[in-house]
């Protein structure tokens, strides 16, 4: 069960799954209730059917599941087994579940289309006369009784309570139609008739909540997705019985039994079981369901893999460093889940209406109803009108407009490797104007390459080259293997070094036959000729030495490179309205030189930076007016990420950097951060759209069923077609980022 505990003493939390609940007024009531209780802070999410509640330990879930319950609904706690992402989702409760709603609506749109024909269609009619009327009552009363009990039953659970729902509205209203006709049926009293009402209205209604529960569940899907990415079983190695020390075998288990340190075996294809180590064996791995990330990523031995990716043609054997709710694919479950169950701030003032929407409507019904009666009009024009009122004013699009939006983005975001922490930042995002980004790995690979080889006198290149790049395969520096690899990539054979000597701090010393060739800086020769010192000087990236006999014969450079898509996405950024700053431990003349690459100007850029004074920067920026988005990646960005007023963390970087942020980008591009401002934006304005037509709809459409400018069957429609317009309008972020 997903209960924590903060502290001895102190609060409680747990998830709850929340049944019986068909709009927006049956969540502000839940909220409203529990929120009554002393200490106790929830948050009841209607589009996920969850509440989120945090409760002083006085109290037990029990406790909070018998508020629920007093209020009409049912409550229960979310059950989380030992995986984490393989929590099942608890969001599939309702008055009747999709099968029955489906099968509901079907009988009452057949039903309904007879009865409209046969109240309608004058030549039909008038043929049919009396026994058409009996025909009508007949045809009406599965609709009323049957199709449309989901209403009828939510009514009279709230009604118990002394609440209304929108469920009361429709439930009133079609009861009313129902009861005029039957009476006016049997008595004669009038002619006028309202079965086609009550059945096309009902059809109309099914036919909306069956758009709307098949909208959600697609809303939800990408988190369902994320659910059920991971391995369900997985090969442990183990040590056999009896055998000798280095004997193992493998053994299937079901990933509940897998520990930290376990070694197992990923074969060609497999999803990898958990996050881990890799021991042995190379391969490539997909990770495009986690990191968002098309292409395939070359590992090997000492890599780190994720759970949930898919191994690609290598068997790899991997030692588990993460287990369950520890992974990466749980952490990012936990915050899509978080992000979709809490609530905007524009959302809570849109549940506060809807709480005193619908006993507002039914005086207003009352209200029209006398309205018509005194100013000396028919009784059953007074009725439809009244009746119109009430079908028409379901606040269904008003509660939907923005937590279906809400899993829509966050689940679209979770697909493209983006995890954005709650509704709340969405504002955030709209608000920034500059974005401030670390060069190393965010607009850089990372990963330095050879760029210059500079010699003194008549030595060639190559051999300058061959004689650095033999001496430094004894090293591990990055510095190193990039002169290693670019002297590999430019045809120079190495040759085998001896008494090989690392100079911490300084450089490297082997032997290359009968001579001693050093690699490193400056100070560790006695000569270093003019040339080699205005090129170290001028070096954009870092410039190292090859000498040997104490003097300095060339100098090589390694500098990190601007990614292939960096241009491109800092101008997405300016498309975007936001002003790119470049912060950077590096030397100026590097710093300048990648600004200059990825189209940052030069004014924007800050070098030699210190980690530490991350943190003041964003500070001043802000001082200056600037709303400030940070990216960082490592421990040392975490104090900024947290300054600023959206703070972007790398998902490959620390766990402290991932805490201190709004965002968590899974792949470490900055075409990402565009792709996440620009998603939040757009989520954000499918959310005001949603409301402004919610509102505006409501606003609009009373006084016209007041005034008897909407029949009831008009109104019926029109209030499904609203839900189902706020829903697909919502949709459309599933397609956001899609070519």
């Amino acid at each position: 069960m997903s209960t924590t505990t903060d502290a001895p003493g102190e609060t409680q939390h747990v998830d709850l799954a929340i049944s019986g609940m068909t709009c927006a007024s049956c969540s502000a009531r839940i909220e409203r209730k529990l929120n009554k209780v002393d200490g106790v802070q929830a948050s009841v999410n209607l589009a996920t059917e969850k509440a989120s509640v945090t409760f002083p330990s006085a109290l037990s879930v029990t406790d909070i599941v018998g508020v629920v319950e007093k209020t009409g609904y049912g409550a229960t706690p979310l059950v989380e087994d030992a995986t984490g992402p393989g929590r099942a989702p608890a969001m599939t409760h309702d008055v009747v579940g999709q099968g029955s709603l489906r099968l509901r609506m079907v009988v009452a749109a057949a039903l309904a289309l007879v009865v409209a024909v046969l109240h309608m269609v004058p030549p039909i009619r008038d043929a049919a006369g009396t026994a058409g009327h009996w025909a009508q009552l007949l045809l009406t009363l599965p609709v009323y009784l049957w199709a449309a009990w989901p209403f009828h039953r939510a009514a009279a659970i709230n009604a118990r309570h002394g609440a209304s729902t929108m469920d009361t509205l429709v439930s009133v209203g079609t009861t009313a139609a129902m009861g005029w006709s039957v009476v006016a049926l049997f008595t004669g009293f009038t002619h006028d008739l309202y079965f086609e009402v009550v059945a096309v209205v009902t059809a109309f209604l099914l036919i909306g909540r069956y758009i709307e529960a098949r909208a959600k569940a697609q809303g939800r899907s990408a988190l369902t997705s994320l659910m059920e990415l991971g391995a369900k079983d997985v090969a442990v190695l183990r040590q056999d019985a009896g055998t000798g020390a280095m004997a193992t075998s493998e053994h299937r288990v079901s990933i509940e039994e897998l520990v930290v340190g376990d070694r197992f075996v990923v074969r060609p294809g497999e999803k990898v079981a958990t996050d881990g180590v890799i021991l042995s064996g190379r391969s490539t791995i997909d990770a495009s369901m986690v990191t968002g990330e098309s292409m395939p990523v070359e590992v090997g031995p000492q890599d780190q893999v994720t759970g949930a990716t898919v191994n690609g043609h290598g068997r790899l054997i991997v030692r588990a460093s993460r287990v369950g709710s520890e992974t990466t694919l749980a952490r990012i479950t936990d915050l899509v889940e978080q992000a979709q169950t809490g609530k905007a701030p524009v959302q809570r003032l849109a549940d506060r209406i809807s709480a005193v929407f619908v006993p507002a409507v039914l005086v207003i019904a009352a209200v029209t109803l006398l309205l018509w009666l005194a100013t000396g009009q028919g009784f059953t024009q007074g009725l439809a009108a009244a009746v119109a009122v009430l079908i028409i004013a379901c606040p269904c699009a008003l509660g939907l407009a923005t937590p279906t939006a809400l899993l829509t983005g966050t689940g679209r975001g979770a697909q493209l490797g983006i995890l954005i922490k709650g509704p709340q930042i969405l504002e955030s995002t709209r608000r920034v104007d500059t974005v401030v980004l670390d060069k190393t790995g965010t607009l850089t690979t990372g990963h330095p390459v050879l760029t210059d080889v500079v010699t003194a006198g008549s030595l060639p290149e190559h051999a300058a080259l061959k004689a650095a790049a033999s001496v430094e395969a004894g090293s591990e520096h990055p510095v190193a293997a990039a002169i290693v690899a670019g002297a590999r990539e430019r045809g120079v054979t190495l040759v085998t070094a001896e008494d090989f000597t690392n100079l911490p701090g300084e450089g490297v010393r082997a032997a290359l036959k009968d001579t001693v060739v050093t690699v490193g800086r400056a100070s560790l020769f006695e000569v270093v000729p003019e040339v080699l010192v205005e090129a170290m000087e001028r070096a954009d990236g870092t410039a190292v030495l090859v000498g040997w006999d104490g003097t300095a014969r060339a100098a090589i450079t390694v500098a990190d490179t601007a990614r292939e898509s960096s241009p491109q996405a800092v101008q997405r950024l300016r498309d975007l309205g936001l002003t790119p700053y470049l912060l950077t431990g590096d030397n100026p003349r590097t710093a300048a030189a990648v600004a200059e690459q990825v189209g940052i100007d030069p004014a924007n850029v800050t070098a030699e930076v210190l980690p530490q004074d991350k943190f003041a920067h964003v500070r001043t920026l802000q001082e200056q007016g600037r709303v400030v988005a940070m990216v960082g990646d490592g421990v040392n960005d975490a104090a900024a990420l947290a300054q600023a007023d959206l703070g972007m963390a790398m998902g490959s970087g620390t766990d402290v950097a991932a805490e201190s942020a709004d965002i968590v980008l899974m792949r470490a591009d900055v075409d990402t951060v565009a792709d996440a401002i620009g998603l939040s934006r757009q989520t954000l304005t499918v959310i005001k759209q949603n409301l402004v037509w919610a509102f505006g709809y409501n606003t609009l459409a009373i006084p016209l069923a007041a005034f008897g400018l909407l029949t009831p069957v008009i109104a019926g429609g029109a209030m499904a077609l609203s839900s189902v317009l706020v829903v697909l309008n919502s949709l459309r972020l599933r397609g956001f980022g899609r070519a």
